[in-house]
């Protein structure tokens, strides 16, 4: 209330008490009570005012990109007004953010610059966190000689990840050239001479979905079939077979069309499918990267713990809020998590070792990328009280709870608000 408004009433209130006080002295004391409580009560507002958004924060995003803040290169607009108020005017975060996305076809310094340019502050590559960054766990795999697949700077994001022999699918195809025949303008007009001087290879490593899909699966087939020796031939396929490891399951992500696109998930489930439907058994991986995997949101937990400490935010972040478009990945993941640090409470009850300072993980999902929220044209439940298709990968199994999110927004900075007002921040 403005001190013009406290003038006036003050001046209001001397009036008063001069015409009470003629009709007795209880009154003018019932009148001087009730602006004692008056005065009281502007006091407790301003003090709640004052202390609102005060200490350093105990909460932390993690925010999807394409679908959430970009379209394609485009920026969402609602992305803009999201970062006005997560970062200061000093240009600084007011609260750790890790960006998380299952792309993966690119430098993480590069996606750095590019949402630097998009969001308008400096955002900092090691705040990015692409599918395959998990992957620098995976030091038992690191000095094996790999078969890289998927496209854009495979062999210096291999590198950068540890690992130190990779051979990526166009050099292995030089290598073996009668081994990729689908496209008939890229057979070899002669038969070369067969080659034993190529290292056997000893593992596959997806990084992101190919540009020539019929030549990767046939070429990885090829490597998986014979034990790492495309060059020769088994009497038998090998069982176990060579160890792959995989980032980035989504089936359908959301670009610049009005519908999904193929995601690296597409091309992981031609290549199961292929390899079941030759060998009657299932693929296994070693390992899977990217959301909605458990391995994924403790990376950037514990991302989001040394941004917290690189600030001097001394308190612990318990809470997390992970912003996303996508119900199977983004939402799926979130809950997985939220439920992993639920056990985690429940053990450290029982005496056991708490493995993370967070405490919750709350999924909360935008209506700008894959999800559709179902309008009034919206076609009603499938006859015969059928589910709806499962777009998750076979190795997260149909759990319909965690794919219902704890909160659907319009947008990221919906989704922001939200945040603030449940953790008692300014909205600035």
């Amino acid at each position: 209330m403005s001190s013009r408004k406290l003038h006036m009433r003050g001046g209001h209130s001397h009036v008063t008490s001069v015409r009470i006080r003629k009709q007795g002295k209880e009154v003018l004391t019932r009148g001087v009570e009730m602006l004692g409580l008056f005065q009281k009560k502007i006091s407790v507002c301003e003090l709640g005012r004052n202390n609102f958004n005060k200490g350093p924060p105990t909460f932390g995003f993690l925010l999807d990109i394409d679908g959430v803040l970009v379209r394609g290169h485009s920026i969402i607009p609602a992305a803009r007004e999201a970062f006005r108020r997560l970062v200061s005017p000093q240009g600084q975060l007011r609260v750790p953010v890790v960006f998380v996305t299952n792309a993966g076809n690119m430098l993480q310094h590069s996606r750095a610059q590019e949402l630097s340019a998009l969001l308008g502050f400096q955002v900092e590559p090691d705040q990015v966190i692409l599918a395959h960054s998990p992957m620098k766990l995976f030091s038992q795999h690191h000095e094996r000689r790999l078969l890289v697949s998927g496209q854009g700077p495979l062999v210096e994001n291999a590198r950068a990840l540890g690992f130190k022999h990779v051979v990526t699918v166009d050099e292995l195809r030089a290598a073996f050239p009668v081994l990729d025949v689908v496209d008939l303008a890229r057979r070899p007009k002669t038969t070369p001479l067969p080659r034993n001087d190529f290292p056997a290879i000893e593992g596959v490593l997806l990084l992101g979905e190919p540009v020539r899909w019929e030549t990767s699966l046939q070429l990885i087939m090829d490597v998986l079939l014979s034990d790492g020796n495309p060059g020769t031939g088994l009497a038998s396929a090998p069982y176990p077979h060579l160890p792959v490891l995989a980032s980035n399951v989504d089936l359908l992500w959301m670009a610049e069309a009005k519908m999904p696109r193929f995601g690296h998930g597409t091309f992981l489930l031609c290549l199961e499918a292929i390899y079941r439907k030759v060998t009657g058994r299932e693929l296994r991986y070693e390992g899977l990267t990217g959301k909605p995997s458990i391995l994924t949101y403790r990376y950037a937990e514990d991302l989001l713990r040394r941004q917290a400490a690189r600030r001097g935010w001394a308190a612990p972040i318990r809470n997390l809020y992970a912003v996303g478009d996508n119900p199977m990945s983004d939402v799926y993941g979130a809950n997985l998590f939220h439920r992993y640090l639920q056990r985690g409470r429940e053990g450290a009850e029982e005496g056991k070792p708490r493995p993370l300072a967070a405490q919750s993980c709350v999924s909360i999902l935008v209506c700008t990328g894959v999800y559709r929220p179902p309008g009034p044209g919206s076609p009603g439940p499938a006859q015969g009280g059928e589910e709806p298709p499962f777009h998750g990968h076979r190795d997260f199994s149909l759990s319909p709870g965690l794919m219902e999110a704890s909160h659907v927004v319009r947008d990221v900075h919906e989704a922001v608000r939200l945040v603030f007002q449940k953790e008692g921040w300014a909205l600035e």
